[in-house]
């Protein structure tokens, strides 16, 4: 077999873990999009362990567990060194014998019924159920999962954020002072309450998806510099904006998890075309432009196959020309201000 590129280490903020600049996420093999068979999702997690990804991120919202017992049973079987483990709270699953009776994103997945919880009572015994799934002893890294107005809308998502703080923070904030856990943080798509997060409590890192990517990037205007300020490590998800920018601007391309709209769609293929103008894929550069900021530690990308883990381990080590970046500034295209790789 060939040899693969070494992936780079970053130190996560200041949680004292470092992580591969590339890590797993784990929502595509939760059947978010395809039923996928078992063997194969596996085998995609395996092969992430096998070429020296140490991150691994999943959640009991992805395939209403599915994903957490495919990343355990990979892992168990081929554990890297220096594993670092994270999942979410604010999700518990309730067996449905006889089918699922509560709408989901996931197509596939197992028969469970998702239960939003986010009080200090589903967050102290929230860790144990997912260690239980993955079949794994411990967990490194726990964080509050989408409580927000972006995922519940803005009625609800501002009592979710008021459950979280005012329980779900305590409990994860027990359980790192116990050792239990040794981060916590927030997964979020928003922008403005990542903001409010970062403000709010006393946070080691967390997963920012979709809001600072190749095709846009809201988080600069102050989520970012919070982080840096309180030196809080940035894992950022969603780099391709649910499909859009691994597949090009193509029928069907999904932004947002849903078909992306007319404006998107253009914009992406002006961004392509100057990524090709480079001789650069579009997807390379989506994925290295993220690390480009100085507070973001990994990528936690997802991959449903083992080819494509190893594409993205490859095109992590692609050497992107600097002009690339700056006609993309100049063409309007990404943000002036929006540090890049070097």
């Amino acid at each position: 077999m060939p040899a693969h590129p070494t992936i780079p280490k970053r130190a996560l903020g200041r949680t004292g873990l470092e992580v591969t600049a590339l890590g797993y996420g784990s929502a595509p093999i939760g059947d978010i999009y395809e039923v996928l068979d078992d063997a194969t999702a596996i085998a995609s997690v395996e092969r992430a362990a096998e070429l020296g990804v140490t991150l691994f991120d999943s959640a009991p919202l992805y395939g209403q567990g599915s994903a957490e017992h495919r990343v355990g049973t990979a892992l168990r079987r081929n554990p890297p060194n220096d594993l670092v483990l994270s999942s979410k709270i604010g999700r518990l699953l309730k067996p449905a014998p006889n089918g699922r009776t509560k709408t989901s994103r996931f197509v596939g997945g197992l028969s469970f019924d998702v239960i939003h919880d986010y009080s200090y009572e589903a967050v102290m015994t929230s860790p144990e159920h997912s260690l239980l799934r993955l079949g794994l002893p411990k967990l490194d890294i726990l964080l509050i999962h989408d409580a927000d107005p972006w995922a519940h809308g803005p009625e609800e998502g501002p009592k979710r954020y008021k459950e979280a703080m005012d329980g779900g923070y305590r409990a994860l904030d027990e359980l790192r002072k116990s050792g239990v856990i040794k981060a916590i943080g927030f997964g979020t798509n928003d922008p403005t309450y990542a903001a409010k997060f970062l403000r709010d409590g006393d946070f080691d890192c967390f997963l920012m998806a979709g809001r600072y990517s190749l095709l846009e990037q809201p988080a600069l205007a102050e989520v970012l510099p919070l982080a840096t300020e309180k030196n809080v490590g940035i894992m950022l998800g969603g780099v391709f904006n649910s499909g859009i920018l691994a597949t090009g601007p193509i029928d069907g391309a999904r932004y947002n998890y849903l078909p992306a709209p007319p404006d998107i769609l253009d914009k992406v293929r002006r961004i392509e075309q100057v990524c090709s103008s480079h001789g650069v894929p579009l997807a390379t550069a989506a994925m290295q432009f993220g690390l480009g900021h100085s507070q973001v530690a990994s990528l936690v990308l997802g991959a449903v196959t083992p080819g494509e883990v190893t594409a993205n381990v490859e095109a992590m080590t692609t050497k992107i020309p600097s002009d690339l970046w700056e006609e993309l500034k100049t063409e309007g295209l990404l943000d002036a201000t929006a540090p890049v790789p070097t």
